[in-house]
Protein backbone atom coordinates (compact mmCIF):
# COMPACT_ATOMS: atom_id res chain seq x y z
CA UNK A 1 0.00 0.00 0.00
CA UNK A 2 1.62 3.35 -1.05
CA UNK A 3 1.86 6.24 1.78
CA UNK A 4 -0.23 9.38 0.35
CA UNK A 5 2.44 12.13 0.54
CA UNK A 6 0.00 14.80 1.41
CA UNK A 7 -0.19 13.16 4.90
CA UNK A 8 3.90 13.08 5.32
CA UNK A 9 5.25 15.40 7.44
CA UNK A 10 8.30 14.92 5.62
CA UNK A 11 7.31 15.20 1.97
CA UNK A 12 7.75 18.37 0.25
CA UNK A 13 5.03 21.10 -0.43
CA UNK A 14 3.87 21.54 -3.33
CA UNK A 15 5.20 24.74 -5.01
CA UNK A 16 2.89 27.91 -4.65
CA UNK A 17 1.82 30.03 -7.64
CA UNK A 18 1.61 33.19 -7.65
CA UNK A 19 -1.94 34.21 -8.27
CA UNK A 20 -2.80 31.29 -5.20
CA UNK A 21 -1.14 34.28 -2.68
CA UNK A 22 -3.11 35.41 0.19
CA UNK A 23 -2.60 38.49 2.34
CA UNK A 24 -1.82 36.02 5.11
CA UNK A 25 0.92 34.73 2.87
CA UNK A 26 2.12 38.40 2.49
CA UNK A 27 1.76 39.09 6.39
CA UNK A 28 3.82 35.41 7.07
CA UNK A 29 6.80 36.73 4.25
CA UNK A 30 6.94 39.90 5.41
CA UNK A 31 7.51 38.80 8.99
CA UNK A 32 10.08 36.50 8.27
CA UNK A 33 12.09 38.49 6.38
CA UNK A 34 11.93 41.46 9.29
CA UNK A 35 12.62 39.30 12.01
CA UNK A 36 14.98 37.77 9.89
CA UNK A 37 16.49 41.44 9.24
CA UNK A 38 16.36 42.13 13.07
CA UNK A 39 18.66 39.00 13.81
CA UNK A 40 21.15 40.06 11.14
CA UNK A 41 21.12 43.81 12.74
CA UNK A 42 21.83 42.11 15.87
CA UNK A 43 24.53 39.80 14.59
CA UNK A 44 26.11 42.35 12.82
CA UNK A 45 26.15 44.78 15.97
CA UNK A 46 27.22 41.72 18.36
CA UNK A 47 30.27 41.30 16.44
CA UNK A 48 31.34 44.72 15.97
CA UNK A 49 31.33 45.13 19.88
CA UNK A 50 33.01 42.03 20.12
CA UNK A 51 35.66 43.77 17.94
CA UNK A 52 35.89 41.84 14.75
CA UNK A 53 33.72 41.92 11.49
CA UNK A 54 30.06 40.08 10.89
CA UNK A 55 32.14 38.31 8.33
CA UNK A 56 35.15 37.29 10.91
CA UNK A 57 32.43 36.02 13.61
CA UNK A 58 30.81 34.23 10.64
CA UNK A 59 34.01 32.77 9.46
CA UNK A 60 34.87 31.23 12.96
CA UNK A 61 31.38 29.91 13.41
CA UNK A 62 31.63 28.14 10.81
CA UNK A 63 35.01 26.21 11.52
CA UNK A 64 33.69 25.43 14.51
CA UNK A 65 30.57 24.30 13.46
CA UNK A 66 31.81 21.68 10.78
CA UNK A 67 30.18 18.74 11.51
CA UNK A 68 32.73 16.04 13.50
CA UNK A 69 35.92 17.74 13.38
CA UNK A 70 37.78 21.01 14.84
CA UNK A 71 38.78 22.84 11.65
CA UNK A 72 37.22 23.42 7.90
CA UNK A 73 38.86 23.86 4.72
CA UNK A 74 38.50 26.66 2.50
CA UNK A 75 36.13 25.33 -0.08
CA UNK A 76 33.45 24.33 3.14
CA UNK A 77 33.94 28.02 4.29
CA UNK A 78 33.23 29.12 0.92
CA UNK A 79 30.15 27.52 0.38
CA UNK A 80 28.65 28.28 3.89
CA UNK A 81 29.57 32.06 3.29
CA UNK A 82 28.20 31.64 0.18
CA UNK A 83 31.36 33.54 -0.95
CA UNK A 84 33.78 32.66 -4.06
CA UNK A 85 37.47 31.18 -2.96
CA UNK A 86 39.22 34.06 -3.06
CA UNK A 87 37.57 36.31 -0.99
CA UNK A 88 37.28 33.56 1.32
CA UNK A 89 41.36 33.20 1.34
CA UNK A 90 41.65 36.71 1.84
CA UNK A 91 38.94 36.67 4.74
CA UNK A 92 41.00 33.91 6.28
CA UNK A 93 44.22 35.74 5.82
CA UNK A 94 42.74 38.68 7.50
CA UNK A 95 41.72 36.36 10.57
CA UNK A 96 45.06 35.09 10.80
CA UNK A 97 46.79 38.23 10.88
CA UNK A 98 44.35 39.11 13.84
CA UNK A 99 45.18 35.83 15.65
CA UNK A 100 42.06 34.45 15.64
CA UNK A 101 42.71 31.42 13.02
CA UNK A 102 45.39 29.08 12.54
CA UNK A 103 46.30 27.81 8.72
CA UNK A 104 48.03 24.24 8.10
CA UNK A 105 47.88 21.80 5.53
CA UNK A 106 45.86 18.57 5.90
CA UNK A 107 48.36 15.47 6.02
CA UNK A 108 46.13 13.31 4.05
CA UNK A 109 45.89 15.88 1.21
CA UNK A 110 48.54 18.25 0.47
CA UNK A 111 46.23 20.27 -1.27
CA UNK A 112 43.74 21.21 1.37
CA UNK A 113 44.59 24.19 3.61
CA UNK A 114 42.91 23.31 7.39
CA UNK A 115 41.83 26.37 9.17
CA UNK A 116 41.58 26.18 12.88
CA UNK A 117 40.40 28.15 15.46
CA UNK A 118 43.52 30.18 17.47
CA UNK A 119 42.70 29.86 21.51
CA UNK A 120 41.59 33.81 20.81
CA UNK A 121 38.99 33.21 18.29
CA UNK A 122 37.62 30.51 20.09
CA UNK A 123 37.32 32.15 23.43
CA UNK A 124 35.85 35.29 21.35
CA UNK A 125 33.40 32.64 19.04
CA UNK A 126 32.73 31.11 22.19
CA UNK A 127 31.48 34.96 23.40
CA UNK A 128 29.53 36.29 20.52
CA UNK A 129 28.24 32.32 19.65
CA UNK A 130 26.09 32.64 23.23
CA UNK A 131 24.58 35.87 22.42
CA UNK A 132 23.62 34.69 19.24
CA UNK A 133 22.02 32.19 20.81
CA UNK A 134 20.12 33.64 23.24
CA UNK A 135 19.04 36.03 20.58
CA UNK A 136 17.49 32.82 18.72
CA UNK A 137 14.60 32.73 21.23
CA UNK A 138 13.12 35.62 18.92
CA UNK A 139 12.54 32.88 16.12
CA UNK A 140 11.11 30.33 18.24
CA UNK A 141 7.41 30.30 17.28
CA UNK A 142 8.68 30.22 13.79
CA UNK A 143 11.45 27.80 13.24
CA UNK A 144 12.88 24.71 14.79
CA UNK A 145 17.03 24.50 14.97
CA UNK A 146 17.97 21.07 14.98
CA UNK A 147 19.92 21.15 18.41
CA UNK A 148 18.33 24.19 19.79
CA UNK A 149 15.91 24.03 22.27
CA UNK A 150 14.37 27.01 22.47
Amino acid sequence: MSRDPSHDATAPAAPITADALNKSDFEALSEFRYRLRRFLNFSETAAREGGITPQQYLLLLHVKGIPGREWASISELAERLQAVHHSVVALVARCEKAGLVTRRQNESDRRVVEVHLSPAGDACLAKLAAQHRNELTTFADIFHIRGVHL
